[in-house]
């Protein structure tokens, strides 16, 4: 164990990828874990395998990018188990990839309302709460907008990764008297279900074509990461292991950015 017994540990966006599996470790390391999905099935889903192996928790339902919804989710976990020690905040999505002049002021909006309100809601309604004992906060960035910039046309997602990672050393100075560390994980190409979602709109006519015949991957022969590596992350920079790492952002892609930047 890692001593994470007896923490309550909350997860967003629990319902697949990434979330669910930090979601699944930090239960088997001995967390409780409190998932916030706008749609309940798939954290549900989440949540019955972490019960099936002994663990227990809650699925609450909130949109991220709505002040009141997060307020109420957080008070119901709070009133549910008496505390809140681990945050993930880790919901997004990749939006709509086009060139500036064809992405729209809405399309923009629903982008950084859900990757970067998301985060800053997520962590102003946690924070009353971890002030109580101390605690860690992780959030997912990307290597977009932090290291890469040729994926042309992902504009409106990569400012808001960006803007994670400054958000993350505001506030981990901010929070550090309280014993509340904040850190910031870049992942890059994991084998993950975002990339369905990503809506592609003529990016042929601005895209610089670049070719990479090993592979953009050099760690790992051009294989993405997986889930399970980037849990691993998260229940290190969560656990008593990195108590002095705060205010840090941790790439995680096997030396992709590196490559592509």
């Amino acid at each position: 164990m890692t001593g994470l017994e007896g923490k309550v540990a909350v997860v967003t966006g629990a319902g697949s990828g990434l979330g669910r599996a930090a979601a699944l470790l930090l239960a088997k390391e001995g967390a409780t874990i409190a998932t916030i999905d706008r749609t309940p099935g798939n954290s549900q889903e989440t949540l019955n395998h972490v019960q099936q192996n002994g663990g227990k928790g809650l699925v609450t339902i909130a949109d991220v990018a709505q002040p009141d919804q997060m307020q109420r989710a957080f008070q119901q976990i709070a009133e549910t188990f008496g505390r809140v020690d681990i945050v993930f905040a880790n919901a997004g999505i990749n939006g709509v990839w086009a060139p500036i002049e064809d992405l729209t002021p809405e399309e923009w909006d629903k982008t950084l309302d859900t990757n970067l309100k998301g985060t800053f809601l997520t962590v102003k309604y946690a924070v009353p709460h971890l002030k109580r004992q101390g605690g860690a906060i992780v959030i997912t960035s990307s290597v977009n907008g932090t290291r890469i910039f040729s994926n042309t046309g992902a504009t409106a997602y990569a400012t808001s990764k960006a803007a994670q990672v400054a958000f993350t050393k505001m506030v981990a100075l901010e929070l550090a008297p309280h014993r509340v560390r904040v850190n910031v994980i870049c992942p890059g190409a994991i084998e993950t279900a975002i990339n369905e979602s990503t809506q592609r709109r003529d990016l042929e006519q601005i895209q610089t074509p670049v070719e990479f015949p090993k592979g953009k991957i050099p760690l790992n022969n051009g294989k993405p990461g997986t889930s399970e590596q980037v849990a691993r992350l998260v229940l290190f920079l969560v656990s008593d292991a990195s108590s002095h790492i705060s205010g840090t952002e941790v790439w995680i892609d096997g030396t992709e950015s590196l490559l592509k930047g």
